[in-house]
């Protein structure tokens, strides 16, 4: 009976998780969508890999509530605290939508402590 050979690298033995939670990001992209009922706040490394994406629906809220300002902010407060723990200390913000909920995000986001580089925003023109 030969041994069996270990798959290096397989999901089972746990490596993956623990080179996920060592990574340490010094700069990211925070985008903020908003649509009409929802808002979504995807925070990746400056290489465009997705760290977190929280939305508003995630965070707890339902139907109505969804679109609400609160409800953007709170996206954006636990968006921002995963990051953080992973050292991320300077981001740039892309925000692609109209209305109150993207300055309830971007208030979040300013008072979170982390530096600024950028803010953008990248919503297409109905033309």
């Amino acid at each position: 009976m030969s041994k069996p050979v270990p798959k290096v690298g397989s999901r089972r033995n746990g490596r993956i998780s623990a080179l996920k939670s060592a990574r340490r990001i010094p700069k990211g992209v925070i985008h903020v969508q908003e649509s009409f009922k929802n808002t979504i706040v995807t925070v990746t490394d400056v290489r465009g890999q997705v760290i977190s994406w929280p939305s508003a629906g995630t965070c707890g809220f339902k139907g109505t509530k969804r679109g609400t300002p609160f409800a953007a902010q709170t996206a954006a407060r636990n968006a921002i605290r995963v990051v953080v723990d992973q050292g991320m200390q300077r981001v740039e913000v892309m925000i692609k939508g109209s209305g109150l909920r993207r300055d309830a995000a971007l208030r979040a986001i300013r008072r979170s402590g982390i530096l600024l580089s950028f803010v953008r925003d990248v919503t297409p023109d109905a033309t």
